[in-house]
């Protein structure tokens, strides 16, 4: 009798196991594991450079970016997608926001150590200082945070897997035109940041073929902390939103001093609003603040949920759009190298270019014939401390 109830509580146990196995089995996993065979030339050590903002006001978009291309680094070691035997390894430099600091970073990477490829940096301003260097070493370096318009042009080497501010803009505006009836805006921007002028640009091109009027415009410089006489000359027109271009540490301060005003209504933002440290900084001001974005945590993408699950679980924190798109970038650089079975970095840069239809937590990705990334975007609204999507039910 003992012999028999052993026998049905091992098959019991092994019953509802089954599920789990299961579940095991079916948990989605990054990178192209069927479509290009097991690297079998590659070296016992492939290393690649990291150029983010690591310290200074621009580490709330560089330190999740360290943190997610750490976490895709160790699931590629983890998983053997290089092959037995090979290790890929990130060296990280701090660019700290400056142009001058990032040159040094991606000399140093480029020219003295010798990296395959390299990620980052995290400005455009930055990029366009740079990543010349890459360029004129026949280095691949791809942004994953650089938005600003003519950022491939710099060469045949230069890639980004962030969607540029001419990709997302015009459907933020669109969308937002057609749920809020927009007529009329304020508009106000960076003067002396390629990033912020880009987004300027483009949000100007985007209000005209929407048929939305400028009131007024306004300009202000990176490091100003008082908005208060910009603001009131935008809102002295009562306009039915304000329109900003502006990096983080500048649009929390606009934002909260926009409604110490008392404006309530819509505030449009570029990608430097799109991270949970502006609305967590500007607190219930954000609420309504629109920006349109490469990603969204609600995405029902099996890659999107268990990429949010293993951030959590390895730095209990909830990623962003920026954490997202290194992540991916991360995993497009091994993927290149997989399916190039090389480390040279020709045929890194040929293996990344030949990229279509690669399943991310962004979407199904591909790179467009001039480098820039292709995947659908999302329009976002804040409300409580985190983004929505804009028009989506309760």
């Amino acid at each position: 009798m003992r012999k028999v109830c052993l026998a049905l509580s091992f098959l019991l146990i092994g019953v509802l196991a089954l599920p789990v196995l299961a579940q095991d089995m079916e948990t989605p996993q990054m990178g192209w594991w069927d479509e290009c065979a097991t690297p079998e030339n590659l070296p016992d050590t492939v290393t690649i450079g990291v150029v983010f903002g690591l310290s200074g006001p621009i580490s709330v978009y560089g330190g999740p970016q360290q943190q997610a291309v750490q976490l895709a680094v160790d699931e590629i070691n983890e998983s053997g997608y290089l092959g037995e035997g090979t290790t890929l390894v990130a060296m990280f430099e701090d660019s700290a926001g400056d142009a001058e600091q990032a040159i040094a970073a991606m000399t140093k990477l480029v020219e003295e150590d010798q990296v395959v490829a390299v990620i980052g940096p995290t400005l455009s301003t930055e990029a366009f200082s740079a990543d010349p260097v890459a360029q004129e070493n026949g280095t691949v370096v791809m942004g994953v945070s650089n938005t600003a318009i003519g950022l491939t042009d710099m060469g045949d080497f230069v890639f980004r897997d962030s969607l540029p501010e001419s990709s997302v803009i015009p459907g933020t505006i669109a969308q937002a035109t057609e749920v809020l009836g927009l007529e009329k805006v304020g508009v106000l921007y960076g003067n002396d940041d390629d990033f912020t002028l880009s987004g300027y640009d483009v949000f100007v091109q985007a209000l005209e073929d929407n048929n939305v009027a400028i009131t007024n415009e306004q300009t202000f410089a990176r490091g100003d902390v008082d908005f208060n006489p910009q603001l009131t000359a935008l809102l002295a027109d009562e306009p039915d939103a304000l329109v900003v271009s502006a990096l983080a540490a500048e649009a929390v301060q606009i934002i909260t001093q926009a409604r110490d005003l008392g404006y309530e209504g819509p505030i449009i933002g570029g990608n430097g609003l799109n991270s949970p440290s502006v609305l967590e900084q500007s607190g219930d001001a954000s609420n309504g603040v629109i920006v349109g974005a490469a990603w969204n945590i609600a995405s029902p993408d099996p890659l999107s949920e268990v990429w949010v699950s293993n951030y959590q679980a390895a730095y209990d924190a909830t990623p962003d759009q920026f954490a997202t798109q290194a992540y991916t970038g991360a995993w497009l650089m091994a993927t290149a190298i997989r399916c190039g079975d090389s480390a040279d970095r020709t045929a890194v840069r040929d293996a990344l270019a030949a990229i279509q239809d690669f399943p991310t937590p962004l979407g199904t990705f591909s790179f467009d014939e001039d480098r820039n990334p292709v995947h659908t975007p999302v329009v976002q609204i804040a409300q409580n401390g985190a983004f929505g999507v804009l028009g989506a039910e309760e």
